[in-house]
């Protein structure tokens, strides 16, 4: 083969390449720029959550109605990693550029204007506002990425919404275990969820085992309640948890299956979903959550029963964060 003909060929490759690039790109886009439009939070009727489709409108918020949610969708300007908001409080978690991890957690009000700024080391992973809106907590890696295996270390925040006030890490809070003062370099907290502005809940792991804690504010404390639960997500009427499980090995790449568990009886019961979940579950209303599975652009929204009944419904495909 010539050297002309080398080039010819490695030409016409790279147009194949380049023309198949364009169309993927335009294809995920949408065929077009979204138009950038105002959002407010807390208006009735519609669904906020992180657009995943490739091209412009790639992380941005976006909204759209909840009686047709695969109708046309209306992009903000706020981009995000990971989102959560309640009562007309926005808690937006974004990626930093540069050679560590690193990231933004920004305070937003109703309109998603920014209000208060912090910055960290780590990968953005978890995020909540409390149902009044006044306390935000996030999750973020500070060493691995992934739940899945040993090798990880997270670092879990609360923010008091109205004073500013700042608690770095769960990490210096007391813990009891089994009634009894605990203490363990290994110790881990993930995924808050809150019962109210003084109380909450979330997943403490320590020597390879996970566990419901039940936290305190005021104390400044954390106790256990249940083993094997992560990434919990409290009823609107405060009395069930909907998390997931380990319930096979992580070797498996599939380890966790959704459950639901009644605070009152510590009865549990396996959801309708036999996919492995990695999420934590937002409630839709007082009998569905909602909970992201991979999808052709990184995640789909998908519903199902908290009784244990139905089966799993797709909600939303290229979305995460919903907020309802």
């Amino acid at each position: 083969m010539t050297v002309r003909t080398r080039l010819l060929i490695l030409l016409a490759a790279t147009v194949v390449l380049a023309v198949a690039a364009t169309g993927y790109t335009l294809h995920t886009a949408g065929h077009g720029t979204p138009r950038i439009v105002p959002l407010t939070l807390g208006a009735p009727g519609r669904i906020v959550f992180r657009d995943m489709r490739m091209g412009a409108g790639k992380d941005h918020l976006a909204a759209v109605p909840s009686t047709a949610p695969t109708g046309p969708r209306v992009n903000g300007a706020l981009v995000c990693a990971r989102f959560h908001a309640a009562s007309g409080t926005g808690l937006c978690l974004r990626n930093r550029p540069g050679l560590t991890p690193s990231y933004d957690a920004v305070l937003v009000d109703g309109a998603l204007r920014e209000r208060r700024h912090f910055r960290g080391a780590g990968l953005p992973s978890r995020t909540r506002v409390s149902p009044s809106g006044h306390m935000a907590a996030w999750t973020v890696f500070v060493s691995g990425d992934s739940y899945g295996g040993p090798n990880f270390s997270t670092r879990t925040s609360i923010l008091d919404t109205r004073t500013g006030r700042l608690i770095p890490s769960l990490e210096d809070f007391t813990v009891l275990k089994d009634g009894s003062h605990y203490r363990s370099a290994d110790i881990n907290f993930w995924g808050v969820t809150f019962a109210d502005d003084d109380h909450f809940y979330a997943t403490l792991a320590t020597h390879g085992k996970t566990y419901l804690v039940s936290g305190d504010l005021t104390r400044r404390e954390a106790r256990t309640l249940h083993e094997n639960v992560e990434c919990p997500s409290l009823s609107p009427d405060r009395t069930t948890i909907v998390y997931k499980k380990r319930v096979r090995s992580p070797a498996t790449g599939r380890p966790w299956a959704l459950y639901a568990l009644d605070l009152r009886t510590m009865r549990e019961t396996a959801l309708a979903e036999s996919r492995n979940v990695d999420d934590q579950a937002v409630w839709m209303n007082a009998k569905e959550v909602a909970y992201s599975l991979p999808g052709d652009f990184g995640s789909d929204l998908w519903t199902v029963p908290v009784d244990g009944t139905g089966a799993p419904r797709l909600l939303l495909t290229a979305a995460l964060n919903p907020v309802f």
